[in-house]
C-alpha cells in the first residue's frame, strides 16, 4: 500500500461509464472524464481535514499515476490540487 509523505494524498479515481437508457455504452474518447476520486491515504502534514473514504474533486491534469502489483491504479496528488469535497 502507498503511504503518502508530507502534504500528499493518495486517490483512487472513480471510473465513470456512460450508458444510454437502452444500455449502449458510449465512447469516452472525445469527452473529458470527471476528476472525482476517493481518498485512500493522507500524508502526515495535510491540513485540510481529509480522511480515508472521502470523495473529492481534483484538478484534471495533476498528480502522478501509480500502478501497484495488484493492478489497481492510484493517483498521488498534492493536497493543494484538491478543489472540493463531495458530500
Amino acid at each position: 500500500m502507498l503511504k503518502p509523505l508530507y502534504k500528499n494524498v493518495v486517490l483512487k479515481k472513480e471510473e465513470v461509464e456512460q450508458k444510454t437508457a437502452s444500455g449502449i455504452i458510449l465512447s469516452t474518447e472525445t469527452k473529458e472524464l470527471p476528476s472525482i476520486g476517493t481518498v485512500v491515504a493522507v500524508g502526515p502534514k495535510c491540513e485540510s481535514g481529509l480522511k480515508e473514504g472521502d470523495k473529492v474533486v481534483f484538478k484534471q491534469y495533476s498528480g502522478t499515476k501509480v500502478t501497484l502489483e495488484d493492478k489497481v491504479e492510484y493517483t498521488v496528488i498534492d493536497e493543494e490540487d484538491i478543489l472540493a469535497s463531495v458530500e
